[in-house]
């Protein structure tokens, strides 16, 4: 019973959060429309905080059978093309393509914040851009959702969370302005919530609960 509350509460929360989101939604972006008989597949990308922490399978739970919900996270990758592990040089990003997405979520910046990669936080809007181009160009012609990662709490992995808040977040915002593209606001729905990060940056069960509820009321309004 009380995780039940628990959820319910967290998802009441992110009802709040995703008004700021759905600001996008007068912008003149390309509503969903199903297919009558298949499913719309949902392609979540991002680093670890995708990855591990359940919350693609939670937004699987929560949008039902309608919807097939595609786990195409990378520990440890990054927007930005100079660090050890581009998102776009790895094999997931290959098959979230071929997965032909109908909405595909990016959730990624987190470890662009890292202090060794930072210093070249000017190249993130470009080649966040040219990510972003490749889902474009698919014959899906998925709908394109920028998530502005969760906020980061004192951790030993090296993120910084005002490189987060004045670096990754508004250079996402800018690429969504200049774009058209919708925005959800992940960082905002997390904020004085340390209690809901395992070692500060990775989100346990009610974190990752809380990211998908943010994403799926943004879903759930475009649908």
């Amino acid at each position: 019973m009380q995780k039940s509350k628990s959820r319910l509460l967290l998802a009441g929360a992110a009802v709040f959060i995703i008004t700021f989101s759905l600001v996008a939604l007068f912008f003149g972006y390309t509503i969903i429309q199903k297919v009558p008989g298949s499913p719309i597949r949902i392609a979540c990308i991002g680093d670890s905080i995708t990855e591990i922490s359940n919350y693609p399978e939670d937004l699987q739970a929560m949008l039902g059978s309608n919807y097939v919900v595609g786990n195409f996270g990378v520990s440890g990758s990054t927007v930005l093309l100079g660090t050890n592990r581009p998102y776009m040089a790895q094999t997931r990003f290959l098959d979230a393509k071929k997965f032909s997405p109908d909405i595909v979520i990016i959730l990624l910046g987190t470890n662009d914040a890292k202090e060794s990669f930072f210093g070249s936080i000017e190249n993130f809007s470009s080649q966040y851009k040219l990510l972003i181009t490749q889902f474009q160009l698919l014959p899906s012609k998925p709908a394109i959702w920028l998530a502005y990662p969760p906020p980061v709490y004192p951790n030993e992995i090296g993120v910084n969370n005002q490189n987060i808040f004045e670096g990754v977040i508004p250079r996402i915002a800018q690429v969504a302005d200049e774009l058209g593209l919708p925005t959800i606001d992940v960082y905002t729905a997390l904020t004085g919530h340390a209690e809901y990060f395992i070692d500060g940056v990775h989100p346990n069960h009610d974190g990752a609960y809380l990211i998908a509820s943010t994403v799926y009321y943004a879903i759930e309004a475009n649908a």
